[in-house]
C-alpha cells in the first residue's frame, strides 16, 4: 500500500491544469427500441456519430468546466483522426496527439428509449499508446491534477500514476472499462472513481455489496473514493472516514452515454488546492450536476455541459 498523502480538494472549478491521458474514438451511435439480446436484430430509429472515447470525453469535460486541460492521445492517420483533433481543440483542449499506423479508435453504441446503452468497443490507435516520451512525462509532472482510465495499455497507465506520484501530481483514476488492475497499484492513486460494478470487482465482492462495505474495502488502501450510482447520486468517502450520500439531480434521461465521463472531467476540474476538506464532497456535487446535464442531451462529446450551465444548475 502507498504512503497516504494530502489530496488536493474543491469547491470551485476553473483554477487548475489537469492533463489526461486516454483513448479517442470516433462514436457510432443507432437509437432502438431496445438493446438487442444474443441472435436478435433490431431496427435502428437512426444513425449518428460523435466524438467520444473515456479520455476524449473526460478531457472535453475537464476543459468546458473551466480547467486548462491537456490531452495525450494516440489517433490514425485518417479522416477519423482529423475530426476529433478538431473537435478537441474547438473544446479548448491543448492536444498532443501522437498520429500512428493504425485506424483510430471507433465505438458502436446502441441507445434504447429509456437512454440506456449497450457499446463494443475497437481501441485501434488508442492500444498503441505505449512508451510516455519525455515530453509526454513532462506534461504529467507538470499539471495540478492527472487523470486516467483503462481503455489504454495497462502498461502505460502504471508508469503514468508512478511518474504523477513522483512529481506531486494529483492521480485521478476511473477504473472503467471493468478489468484487471494490480490491487497494489491502488495504493498510488488520490481519488479511485468507479461506478457500482467496477467498485465490486476491484474490491473482489460479488455484485450487490453495498456500497459502504466496497468503499470500506476500497478506500483502505489510502485512496479517497467516489463511487457513482446513476440516477441515484454517488457516494464519496475516505480512509476512516464517515461516507457521505451524494444526491442525483431529477431530470428525464434521455441518453447515459458518456455521463460518467462527463463526472470524471467535472470532478478533476473542480479541484483546487486552496480548498479544505469538505472539498471532497463539493466536487461530487459539481460533477453530478454536469452529468445530470449531459444525461439530458444525446451523443457523449455534444452533451459536455460549460461551466456556465453547471454553475446554473447548481444554484438553481
Amino acid at each position: 500500500m502507498g504512503e497516504r498523502r494530502p489530496v488536493i480538494r474543491t469547491v470551485e472549478a476553473g483554477n487548475m491544469s489537469v492533463v489526461v491521458i486516454g483513448s479517442a474514438n470516433l462514436d457510432l451511435v443507432y437509437e432502438v427500441e431496445r438493446i438487442p439480446t444474443p441472435g436478435e436484430t433490431v431496427l435502428s430509429r437512426g444513425l449518428a456519430s460523435f466524438p467520444g472515447g473515456k479520455g476524449n470525453n473526460q478531457a472535453i469535460a475537464a476543459a468546458r468546466a473551466g480547467a486548462e486541460t491537456r490531452f495525450i492521445v494516440a489517433l490514425g492517420r485518417d479522416a477519423a483522426a482529423d475530426a476529433l483533433a478538431a473537435q478537441a481543440r474547438d473544446a479548448g483542449i491543448i492536444l498532443l496527439d501522437r498520429r500512428v499506423d493504425a485506424p483510430t479508435g471507433t465505438a458502436v453504441i446502441f441507445v434504447d428509449r429509456k437512454g440506456e446503452n449497450s457499446i463494443v468497443v475497437d481501441s485501434g490507435a488508442n492500444a498503441t499508446l505505449v512508451d510516455l516520451t519525455e515530453a509526454e512525462l513532462a506534461e504529467i509532472a507538470a499539471a495540478d491534477v492527472m487523470v486516467v482510465q483503462l481503455e489504454t495499455p495497462l502498461e502505460t497507465v502504471t508508469a503514468a500514476i508512478r511518474a504523477a506520484r513522483a512529481a506531486d501530481t494529483v492521480v485521478v483514476l476511473n477504473a472503467a472499462p471493468s478489468g484487471a488492475f494490480p490491487e497494489e497499484l491502488l495504493g498510488e492513486v488520490d481519488i479511485l472513481i468507479v461506478n457500482e460494478h467496477e467498485a465490486a470487482e476491484l474490491a473482489g465482492e460479488p455484485a450487490g455489496t453495498g456500497e459502504r462495505s466496497l468503499m470500506s474495502v476500497l478506500t483502505a488502501h489510502g485512496c479517497d473514493v467516489v463511487i457513482t450510482l446513476g440516477s441515484d447520486g454517488a457516494f464519496v468517502g475516505g480512509h476512516g472516514t464517515e461516507p457521505v450520500k451524494v444526491a442525483a439531480f431529477p431530470v428525464e434521461v434521455k441518453d447515459t452515454t458518456g455521463a460518467g465521463d462527463v463526472f470524471v472531467g467535472a470532478f478533476a476540474a473542480s479541484l483546487d488546492r486552496t480548498a479544505d476538506e469538505r472539498s471532497l464532497v463539493a466536487a461530487t456535487e459539481f460533477a453530478t450536476a454536469a452529468s445530470a446535464i449531459a444525461v439530458q442531451r444525446k451523443g457523449a462529446g455534444p452533451s459536455i455541459p460549460t461551466l456556465d450551465e453547471i454553475r446554473s444548475l447548481l444554484d438553481s
